[in-house]
């Protein structure tokens, strides 16, 4: 059947109507970030067989303008790529681009060298931050606009910024960014959406509210009834799960539950989006964290408790859903896509090792400063400073005593005196003995960022590393050689192990892989806490602490025959990485 293109999505009833036809939206979330590029289609061929009629993703402004005027629009960013073929598999899409998108990342999604400007005010009319925003959209928006619905294209509606509500600091904020997509040529459906907290202040004028949520609040349904009369009502996202922090346990939305209020959300009459439906994977060090009760990173794993799981397999949650869409998709679904197979390798033996002060040599030139700086205003990256990663804060000391942190260290710190270990300053431990002695003595500092708060009020003050004075004996320390461990694929393809181990230290090893690569699992039983890399490609972070054993490692990743394995381990380790054909996420705790 051809579809009249001239009519978009539209809300003049109490039913979408798409092309002058009524429409319900059985959405699913996908980020095209979190999952290899080789796997787009896949995900979405499941997505349609499930029952799914539109695909909703979100735009990662800090991935894809790393640097200040510095775009990255290829390979897996390549969001065009992606759009066609959603469009191609038969997908509508629903478009999310921010410039604020939470999705539990660093900072929300937007880009750390924001804050350089010690006076920013991010999510507002500053101007430091609008002036960002524009340049940004000024390159994001224009792919977008040829491929939106009534241009030939999938894009059925795009989203204003993100649960906006919640946060609330400048009334003309919305309005901005509304006038900013329409005025770059974004004339599709303009919706907003927000949870029970902040569904009264998020909405901006001539622009659907929708509503986010896991559990139904009939509340909530009758407000945005009589502030939207007849209009239909869109679950932006209803939550199939939830995320993970270090320390937590892996959590776990009951297949039932989640299938209870779908059904009742589609019984009267709603359109929804499953967020997630493919949750993926925080690659790298792009994951976010909590800040209240205190502050906790989470995990690499997006797994999600998602219908599709980290590496795309079905759930019980997928195949309830199936069955339950088949009856409002109005023809046969299409068939499963088979799975592919999994492939448990030979262990990796590490048998070159490189101390971290070996390879201090490798990194960016050191820099000198009377006081502490901050990862965000390093003079490196042609003057972005310093986003993901580690940093190594040294100077010099002629006794000992007590070292005190206070609330300097953003987030932890592994410290040193003349290379021995003395012990971790963290958000709970910020006080620490320094043996005594009378000669020169150094003091390091190997701090770790460890995720910027992706949601909080607090977000203006997501600086990292060092950001104020260390006491010792109550006289802050001063003198500084600071060195950018970002850890970069150009950092790590430089290293060159040849040495004894040591810790903190660089370890490689070699995976065989004999014939096509398959998806695995990399476990380290024996390791305490670092960053992975497998041929270059940051995989993530790994921690003894749980509640993840292992890395989801995806086979295109992979070269047949002989693969690089370096692992960068903290403090301890049994110089060996399993690679298992099953994940493991840890002890499960049900979701309330």
């Amino acid at each position: 059947m051809k579809i009249n293109r001239r009519e978009g999505l539209s809300v003049n009833s109490s039913q979408f109507a798409l092309g002058g036809e009524p429409f319900r939206i059985l959405g699913g979330s996908l980020h095209y970030f979190r999952v290899p590029r080789a796997y787009w289609r896949d995900r979405m061929m499941k997505m349609k067989a499930c029952g799914i009629n539109t695909l909703t993703t979100q735009v990662p402004w800090n991935l894809h303008e790393p640097k200040r005027g510095d775009f990255q629009f290829h390979g897996g960013l390549d969001l065009e790529t992606f759009l066609l073929q959603a469009a191609d598999v038969g997908l509508w899409v629903i478009l999310r681009p921010g410039p604020y998108i939470c999705s539990e990342l660093d900072l929300g999604g937007l880009p750390s060298w924001l804050l350089r400007d010690s006076t920013m005010r991010l999510r507002s009319m500053y101007s430091g931050f609008t002036v960002a925003v524009d340049a940004f959209f000024d390159k994001l928006i224009p792919k977008v606009v040829p491929l939106q619905f009534k241009k030939g294209g999938p894009v059925i509606a795009v989203q204003v910024e993100n649960e906006y509500g919640s946060f609330a600091t400048d009334i003309s904020y919305m309005t901005f960014l509304k006038e900013a997509l329409q005025s770059r040529g974004i004339s599709e459906l303009l919706l907003t959406s927000d949870n029970h907290k902040g569904l009264k202040d998020g909405g901006v004028s001539g622009v659907l509210r929708t509503l986010n949520l896991r559990k139904l609040n009939f509340d909530d349904i009758n407000y945005l009834e009589a502030v939207q009369p007849n209009s239909p009502i869109l679950v932006m996202e209803y939550w199939t799960g939830s995320f993970d922090g270090w320390g937590d346990l892996h959590h776990i939305f009951p297949a039932e539950d989640m299938l209870s209020a779908v059904r009742e959300i589609l019984r009267r009459g709603m359109s929804i989006n499953l967020h997630m439906f493919h949750g993926g994977t925080n690659f790298g060090f792009v994951s976010g964290a909590l800040t209240s009760p205190s502050y906790k990173p989470l995990i690499t794993s997006y797994d999600y408790n998602a219908p599709l799981s980290e590496r795309g397999d079905y759930t019980p949650k997928y195949h309830l859903l199936r069955d339950l869409f088949s009856r409002y998709s109005g023809e046969p679904l299409p068939a499963m896509p088979a799975l592919r197979r999994n492939e448990g390798y030979e262990e990796a033996i590490m048998y070159q090792h490189l101390s971290l002060w070996d390879a201090l040599p490798f990194t960016p030139e050191p820099f000198k400063s009377q006081a502490p700086i901050n990862m965000e205003n390093f003079p490196v990256n042609n003057g972005n400073g310093q986003a993901y990663g580690y940093a190594l804060y040294e100077t010099t000391i002629t006794n000992g005593g007590f070292l005190r942190s206070g609330s300097s260290i953003q987030d932890r710190a592994l410290v040193f005196v003349n290379r021995s270990f003395i012990g971790i300053f963290n958000y709970k431990t910020v006080e620490l003995a320094v043996p005594d002695g009378k000669e020169e003595r150094t003091l390091s500092l190997l701090v770790e960022n460890c995720g910027r708060v992706h949601f909080s009020k607090a977000m203006d003050s997501q600086r990292k590393g060092i950001v104020g004075d260390i006491l010792l004996n109550s006289l802050p320390l001063t003198d500084f050689v600071i060195y950018s461990l970002d850890m970069t694929q150009s950092f790590i393809d430089r290293l060159t192990l040849p040495n004894k181990p040591s810790f903190p230290g660089f370890f490689q090893g070699r995976l065989f892989v004999d014939g096509y690569p398959s998806d695995t699992f990399l476990k380290l039983p024996g390791w305490t806490k670092g960053v992975l890399f497998i041929n270059g490609q940051n995989l993530g972070r790994y921690w003894d602490i749980g509640p993840q054993q292992s890395l989801y490692l995806p086979g295109p990743s992979l070269n047949s025959g002989i693969n690089q394995v370096i692992v960068f381990e903290e403090e301890d380790s049994d110089f060996k990485v399993q690679f298992e054909d099953t994940p493991d996420l840890g002890m499960t705790v049900d979701i309330q």
